[in-house]
């Protein structure tokens, strides 16, 4: 009994301590300030009260007393970065295929926490979770009441996929290992079994709906490029997630699958590999944001063709070249102005190595400051959260980021985060 007690007034003081720290005031002098949605600002001073940005300022201001001061003069500050695609439960190894048969939620859950603080610690304080086993739905949560240390997470939950689909993990077992999947795990066949899906998905607690429209590379199907959905089913994926006021995001490698999703009104289109010119018109027109995953497809080809036995070879043949036609696609995409967003497909390579993106994104042709924008502003909007982050303005939450250099004038600095504030807290310094 007295070791309760004890026990309960120690939680008690710590989480007194802790709310009083989450409510104390900071004065962070930056050496830049790249604001996003404004003009840059030398030696300027941030003041954050609580968890949210209360004004920018020119110049080093006084800290009041009982302020904190964090001096970044020697660095760049940025809103905290934000990557809209993201496998938070799993990263990729020779064992994966395995992982089925071993792996209990618990064990999932517990792997996952470590994935999201190495994310968090890149710099990504927000991020779009595309599918998992429905932990990342209870990993969000654990992340929003402080039970966890981790970015903000949108989560589809479980994918959306047709039977033998890219998201139907039974696909190249023994067939009487496993029950035949249906829209309760996400795999659903016809109108009514999508509509059922997507409402299970919501009912979860899924944030949007991730629906796989082709095959994809890494699943033990065959094929990485036939459409999976026709476009009635597409088009009741779409209008019940609507009618729920939730977005649908398209895996799509091949062309026609593609074209299905853009028509039917997905918010992006993932991976893109093999986009025709005629999809990218469609693209443009119906305002579909492109999230082109280079990092991951970069990942994939190299494990196929340098590490023997690294993929079974149903696997290998469709990550061989995968990598340089996404590169490629990305490419004739941004020239064309297709909208892109920032998201690199995360736990497809290892979790923490997100910011390679900023490299391919510039060696695709972007410019360094649409690059920034991608992976904040932009990505805020596709989230929706545009009124909160994605910025450093007066009123949004106080995430930001600091890096060694000026990525403006040389990306390669966003490859050097030393500094990471999440919701007004310090997560790493």
């Amino acid at each position: 009994m007295h070791f309760l007690l004890r026990a309960t007034s120690t939680w008690l003081l710590l989480f007194i301590f802790a709310f009083t720290l989450s409510g104390q005031s900071s004065v962070i002098y930056c050496g830049k300030i790249i604001p996003i949605n404004g003009v840059q600002i030398e030696n300027g001073t941030i003041v954050i009260e609580g968890n949210k940005i209360s004004k920018i300022e020119k110049g080093f201001s006084p800290v009041p007393a009982g302020s904190q001061l964090i001096d970044l003069r020697a660095k760049t500050v940025l809103p905290g970065l934000i990557d809209c695609h993201v496998h938070i439960e799993w990263e990729q190894s020779k064992n994966s295929y395995n992982e089925r048969f071993l792996f209990n939620e618990a064990d999932i859950a517990y792997r996952a926490a470590v994935y999201a603080r190495r994310t968090l610690d890149a710099g990504f304080t927000s991020v779009r979770d595309l599918g998992g086993t429905g932990v990342n739905i209870a990993l969000r949560n654990a992340i929003n009441n402080g039970w966890a240390t981790g970015p903000r997470i949108f989560t589809a939950g479980r994918a959306l996929s047709i039977t033998g689909g890219h998201g139907d993990n039974t696909t190249g077992a023994r067939w009487d290992l496993f029950d035949p999947p249906g829209p309760e795990l996400g795999i659903a066949d016809g109108p009514d079994e999508c509509r059922e899906a997507v409402r299970t998905q919501i009912k979860r607690g899924a944030d949007c709906i991730k629906v796989c429209a082709t095959g994809g590379v890494l699943s033990l199907a065959r094929d990485g490029r036939l459409p999976h959905y026709s476009e009635d089913e597409l088009n009741i994926i779409v209008k019940t997630a609507k009618d729920l006021g939730i977005d649908v995001a398209a895996h799509a490698h091949g062309d026609e699958g593609m074209r299905r999703a853009v028509e039917a009104g997905v918010l992006t289109i993932e991976h893109g590999s093999y986009m025709s010119e005629a999809t990218m018109d469609a693209m443009i027109q119906h305002g579909t944001w492109y999230v082109p995953t280079l990092t991951a497809g970069h990942a994939v080809s190299d494990s196929a063709q340098s590490a023997k036995g690294f993929f079974p070879e149903t696997v290998r043949v469709k990550a061989l070249g995968v990598g340089d036609q996404i590169q490629s696609t990305a490419g004739r995409a941004y020239k064309k102005g297709v909208k892109i967003v920032f998201g690199t497909d995360a736990g497809v390579y290892p979790h923490g190595k997100n910011n390679l993106e900023f490299i391919y994104m510039a060696q695709m042709g972007m410019k360094n400051h649409e690059i920034l924008r991608a992976a904040t502003i932009d990505a805020a909007h596709v989230l929706r959260q545009q009124d909160k982050i994605g910025s450093i303005e007066p009123g949004k939450l106080a995430d930001l980021v600091a890096v060694d250099g000026d990525p403006m004038a040389d990306i390669r600095a966003m490859l050097k985060v030393v500094f990471v504030m999440k919701d007004g807290v310090v997560i790493r310094k």
